[in-house]
Parts: C-alpha cells; structure tokens; sequence
C-alpha cells in the first residue's frame, strides 16, 4: 500500500489514454483524483486559503466522489482537459466566467508546493509553438528539413520553386468546420502556382519533404523512452489508422539523449516526438507533441507506457 497521497488527473470526460493511466495506478493502491475544469460548480469544487498560520496555500479540490488535500497531491497528470465555455451567458459574461475559472481554479493548482505535473499546462503551452520548436531542434543539433515560416507570398513562392517537394502544415491544430462537418488539416504537397494574396494573413508553414521509408512515434516518460516505427504509403499517417504498421524501434543513444535534453531544456517530463526515417537512415525531425496521444501504440505494440506514467507519478515531487 502506498502512501496516502493522491494523484490529481485533470482531462475531459471520455479519455481511453488517461483511463489506462488511472487503472494502473489504481492496481497500485494509488488514490487518484479525476475532474474536468469544464465541470466547474456542483460537480467541482475548488478551495484556496492564503495568509494562515500555515506557511504555504491550504485548499481543496472537490468532486461528487473524490476529494483532495491540494497541500497532499504528489503528481497531477495534466490531459486533455476542458475549460468551460458557458454558452448559456452572454458573451461579456462568458469570457468573464471562463477568465475567473481559468485564473481561480488554474492559479490554486499552480499554487500548490511542488506536486510533479506531468506536464504543467504553462510549459505545455510554451513548448506547443511549432517555430520555436524547430529553433530549438536545430539548436540541439537535431536533423530539420529545410522549414520556412513566413505570410510573404513571394518568399513562399521562391522557397517551394528552390526545393520543389514541399508540403505545408499548420501552426497550431484548431477545431475547424466546413458545412458543420468537422476537419483536420493535414500536411498536404503545395506547390508555388497555390500561392496567392490570401498568404498574407496569416503566417504559414511550409517544408521540404522528406524521402521518408517511415516514421517514428517517440515518446518520452521520464527516464523511459518508447519508440515506434510507423510504416505505410501515406504523407500524413494520421489520415488512415488502418493502413498503418507497428514495430518497436530502438534509437541511436545520440538521437535519445537529444530528445530527453530537448524535454529538459522545456521543463517537460513527457512528450510524444515525430520523426521521419528517410532511405540513407537519417531521423529527421519533424515535431514535438508535449501532451500527444499514445494509447493506441500501447495496444498495438504492448509497450508498457502506461505503467511508466504510473510509476512517474506515482513518484511524485521531484
């Protein structure tokens, strides 16, 4: 039996990843905590204390089922949870609420004395802009394919006419629908006749592509890294989860170490990396997902991610 102090795990109401998580800790005897900051009222319930006889922030979290001692957690497993939109309002009162929820139930759980956060949402968020991630890479010495970010059509004609194969990625993934019907940007070829006016507003991404034989899904938990070589005929995997295979990778101890020294630099404790094998066997670096989805590598491949997340936070303070 361990020690009785819970884990917090903050995600939205139906996570398969996180419910895998949560089962191993439970096999463990480790109490866990799980809430949705979207259910913020009767179904979570949030206190701070501040200026006590005590020397640090007193408080607690507060679900129908579960509570927790915010001066006990040990971890926080930081998801994919959902912060309240409250539709319901009218829009000056919403985005009040949404603030008050964000900076009230958001800065008591930043205030707690040093849990482990896997990962704390502030460097999740500093670590999720794609330039800034390439700069770091190559800084790191980490093979990058030549990457322009720019809204300048005419520099972005020129680079695709340069290098010819080029695709275009977004920024940053945005929920985003046509005709009500959901879709996803992929990284899709463009070539320097697509470019136009419209370039300019907004920054767009574009990168020579890689002669790739396949890709790799790296993930990193603490000590611990997984990887997972993805094999199929498609530019962006994620466009058809059943033409793909699986096999277990093992890195060259240069590629690892540089891929953990990328997480310490961010402050990140776990991060899902894609790279690209190309035909000579160079990885070239593609992108860091600091909370990226795993659970279906798992399954596939039997890899024990989730009893590394469990054993991370089942850890606590570092």
């Amino acid at each position: 039996m361990t020690e009785e102090r819970p884990v917090l795990v903050a995600t939205e109401a139906d996570d398969l990843t996180a419910d895998m998580v949560i089962t191993e800790l439970n096999r463990r005897n480790v109490p866990v905590v799980r809430f949705n900051p979207a259910d913020i009222g009767a179904d979570l319930t949030v206190s701070a204390r501040f200026g006590t006889c005590s020397a640090s922030m007193t408080g607690q979290i507060r679900t129908p089922s579960r509570a927790a001692d915010l001066t006990r957690v040990r971890a926080v497993y930081w998801r994919r949870p959902e912060w309240p939109a409250f539709p319901h309002l009218e829009p000056d009162d919403a985005r009040f609420a949404a603030a008050q929820v964000r900076f009230g139930l958001g800065g008591a759980l930043y205030g707690m004395d040093c849990p482990l956060w896997v990962n704390h949402p502030l460097r999740i968020a500093a670590a999720d802009y794609k330039p800034a991630q390439l700069a770091l890479a190559q800084r790191l010495g980490l093979g990058v394919p030549p990457t322009l970010v720019t809204n300048d059509p005419a520099e972005a004609r020129e680079f695709i006419t340069d290098r010819r194969d080029v695709i275009f990625k977004t920024l940053r993934w945005t929920p985003y629908a046509r005709d009500g019907v959901p879709v996803t940007g992929w990284a899709d070829p463009v070539t320097a006749d697509e470019i136009d006016e419209s370039v300019r507003v907004t920054p767009h991404l574009f990168q020579s592509r890689v002669d790739k034989v396949a890709d790799l899904r790296v993930l990193i938990v603490g000590r611990h890294t997984f990887a997972v070589r993805i094999e199929s005929d498609l530019l962006d995997w994620r466009k058809d989860y059943g033409a793909l295979t699986y096999t277990v990778e093992h890195l060259p101890d240069q590629l690892t170490k540089g891929l953990h020294r990328y997480l310490e630099f961010l402050g990140l404790v776990s991060g899902s990396f894609d790279l690209a094998v190309d035909r000579a066997g160079n990885h070239w670096w593609l992108e860091l997902n600091p909370n990226g989805q795993w659970g279906w590598l798992e399954r596939e491949t039997g890899l024990p991610m989730s009893s590394a997340f469990a054993d991370l936070l089942t850890q606590g303070e570092t």
